[in-house]
């Protein structure tokens, strides 16, 4: 079976994307014959949200409910995380074996740990825990190319994390496990059924 691509933006500094990155783990993609591409993003350039504001009323509650909801434990942040640097790792990353084991990381230290992923000798900790290069935590280089990589999707109608991007479409939020495999396999069914070229 040909197995369909499927981008996945994300943030690090979203509590709603470390809930979905748990929930996909629960769904059976090689089954449906889908490959998740997780795409950093950095959702405070793209809301205007600065570093350190706290996270709190309905936007903490929504966040809370919808983990509770799926059964993802979470330790929420009290305030919006710079995620920048831990983007630009992943960033810097994409394609290697040390990716995934990189946003396993994070998303572990953030949201398990309650440690703060913004903080720079964090991001050094997490970095030598895996043997990768922290030097990308503040490459301009790479962190302009994550900022423009964010006004890009902005200009593709992405307007929140996480987003599944169907066809070129983004598809917003997380839901339980079944519902994301009937619907990502009813997607990679019909990319299939679609005439090349």
């Amino acid at each position: 079976m040909q197995s369909i691509v499927v981008p996945v933006h994300y943030d690090f500094a979203s509590t709603i994307c470390y809930v979905a990155h748990r929930v996909m783990e629960r769904v059976a993609l090689a089954e449906i014959g889908v490959e998740l591409v997780w795409e950093p993003l950095d959702l405070g350039l793209m809301m205007g949200w600065k570093p350190g504001s706290p996270v709190e009323g309905p936007g903490r509650d929504n966040a809370l409910r919808v983990a509770r909801e799926l059964d993802v434990p979470v330790h929420m942040p009290g305030s919006w995380l710079d995620s920048k640097p831990a983007l630009a790792v992943a960033l810097s990353l994409r394609g290697t074996p040390q990716e995934v084991s990189w946003r396993e990381r994070v998303w572990t230290a953030a949201y398990e740990e309650a440690r703060d992923t913004g903080d720079p000798d964090e991001i050094e900790r997490l970095c030598r825990d895996l043997g990768v290069d922290a030097s990308a935590a503040r490459d301009e280089a790479i962190l302009g190319r994550l900022a423009a990589r964010t006004r890009a999707a902005a200009d593709d109608a992405v307007t929140g994390l996480p987003s599944f991007m169907l066809a070129g479409l983004p598809i917003g939020g997380i839901q339980e496990p079944g519902t994301m495999q009937r619907m990502l396999g009813r997607y990679a069914e019909r990319q299939r059924e679609e005439p090349a070229g």
